[in-house]
Order: C-alpha cells, then sequence, then structure tokens
C-alpha cells in the first residue's frame, strides 16, 4: 500500500487494482457521464440530487468544498479509479473527521453502475480505510447503509467492519429519513 503526494499536492493512494486520487477539474466530464448513467442506480441510497447536480458549474462548487474541507481537516475526497486504464469507477470520502479524544471519521462510498460487484469499490474501502488509521491517525472509522443495501452490507462485512447497531431515520436518503446499520472499523481490526 502506498500513500502518494504528487508536486502538485495532490493525495494518490494506491490500492489492489485500484488508486484514490482528490478530485480535480479534468475529471468533470468523466464523473458527468458515469454518474448520469448510474442515476437510477444511484438514487434509492443517496440523498436527492439538486436539479443541477450533474452541471459544471455544481461540479466547480463540489471541488472547492472538497478543497476547503480536506485543508481544514474536516473531510478527504477521492475518486477512485481502475489501475489497469486509468478509468473512474466511483468516489469515497472520509467525512465528520473528528480529532482529540475521538479520533475518527465517517466513511461514504459510491460506485457506477458499470462497475458495481467487480471489486472495485472494495479495494478502494480498504485503500482509504488504511490511510485514515496510518496517515490521518484516525483510531475508528465508521460506515453506515440503509438494512435493505445487501451487496453495501457484504462489502462493510467482507473489507473487515464489524455491524456495531442501528439507528432510525439516521440519514435523508432520496428524500426520506431512513434507518441505517451501522458499522465500525477499529484500528488494529484486520482489513481483509
Amino acid at each position: 500500500m502506498a500513500f502518494l503526494k504528487s508536486d502538485d499536492g495532490v493525495r494518490r493512494i494506491e490500492g489492489k487494482g485500484v488508486f484514490l486520487r482528490q478530485p480535480e477539474a479534468r475529471d468533470y466530464q468523466e464523473w458527468a457521464e458515469l454518474r448520469e448513467a448510474s442515476r437510477a442506480f444511484l438514487t434509492p441510497w443517496e440523498p436527492t440530487w439538486p436539479e443541477d447536480d450533474l452541471s459544471r458549474g455544481s461540479f466547480r462548487y463540489k471541488l472547492r468544498r472538497y478543497a476547503e474541507d480536506a485543508r481544514d481537516g474536516r473531510a478527504y475526497a477521492f475518486y477512485i479509479f481502475r489501475t489497469e486504464d486509468g478509468a473512474l469507477v466511483g468516489g469515497a470520502t472520509l467525512s465528520r473527521v473528528q480529532r482529540g479524544v475521538a479520533l475518527s471519521c465517517s466513511l461514504g462510498y459510491w460506485v457506477g453502475a458499470p462497475y458495481q460487484r467487480q471489486g472495485f469499490t472494495s479495494a478502494g474501502v480498504r485503500a482509504l480505510a488504511r490511510w485514515a488509521f496510518e496517515e490521518l491517525g484516525m483510531h475508528r472509522v465508521e460506515a453506515a447503509c440503509q438494512p435493505d443495501n445487501a451487496p453495501s452490507r457484504a462489502l462493510l462485512n467482507k473489507v473487515g467492519f464489524t455491524e456495531e447497531g442501528f439507528a432510525r431515520a439516521y440519514l435523508k436518503i432520496n428524500g426520506d429519513w431512513r434507518d441505517h446499520v451501522l458499522f465500525g472499523l477499529v484500528k488494529g481490526d484486520p482489513i481483509r
């Protein structure tokens, strides 16, 4: 596992068959096309998309927010790319970064419909969890998914997360407050 920082300051994290990199302006077209092609697949699991979500202006705004959050140590957004050809396959974010006595963060991720169930997301999640422990100094990484999202539950279990609880009406997803299953991974737990 390699954690790299290029000359231009962009973080790159290597995983098995994937690499993660901070989003850049040059990613817009590929990102917009993948998200649009995956809209029906992603909609049940994500917050409601704003009407202009796939616009270039909205993308530029996201990039500014990602940069501010990373600079302030609040959150770190990455896109997941397939190593063999550099294709964008999804994304992952560490958010709600807490320092002090907590040393924890929340993991979120998505995969484009054409790349589902091919191991790219689990490889990206593994790499990002290691980065959270080794580079950010986190003690705990948390994740949550809806109870009926069997692929996401399986992914978290496969990577080594432990199912820890249930949160009623935890997040507003696709316009409704949804229950979520809570998972945790603590530094020292095996990442599989």
